[in-house]
């Protein structure tokens, strides 16, 4: 299964409304990174263990360690949770910049360093969202490693 049918076959396993949500997201994300290289982790470790909720990823960013390697992985990412779904923004350093640029606007949704959680799509307001996305995305490019 190549990684757009993973995509699907995790999409269409969510429950209604959560399903549609997550249909719209995937949507609009590719919209703000046309053409972004797609991840699907399936948040189990390599002894097949479920470590973490299942994630879809949009685009490439490089991460530095301090120790100077490197690791690619996305820029912005989409989960399903218990409650709803988060979409992560990933690659900005200061961890209040979301909050406090993005969480009053946003709606009702929970946003913490790199993480905007809401319950469903209609709680927010998907033009900030947007912004947030193509914010973050301007951010890890700006910061890339080559």
């Amino acid at each position: 299964m190549n990684v757009e049918e993973q995509i699907e076959a995790y999409i269409t396993s969510q429950p209604e409304p959560k399903r549609s949500d997550m249909q719209a997201l995937h949507r609009i994300i590719q919209g703000v990174m046309p053409a972004c290289k797609l991840w699907f982790l399936d948040g189990k470790n390599s002894e097949n263990k479920t470590v973490s909720n299942p994630n879809i990823g949009y685009g490439l960013y490089t991460i530095k360690y301090a120790d100077g390697t490197t690791r690619a992985f996305y820029q912005i990412g989409m989960s399903a949770n218990k409650t709803g779904i988060s979409i992560y923004i990933l690659g900005i350093k200061d961890k209040t910049y979301l909050a406090q640029t993005y969480g009053k606007k946003l709606g009702k949704a929970s946003v913490t360093g790199y993480c905007i959680k809401f319950k469903t799509i209609k709680d927010i307001n998907i033009d900030i969202l947007q912004a947030a996305i193509r914010d973050g995305v301007e951010v890890t490019n700006e910061n890339k490693v080559s």
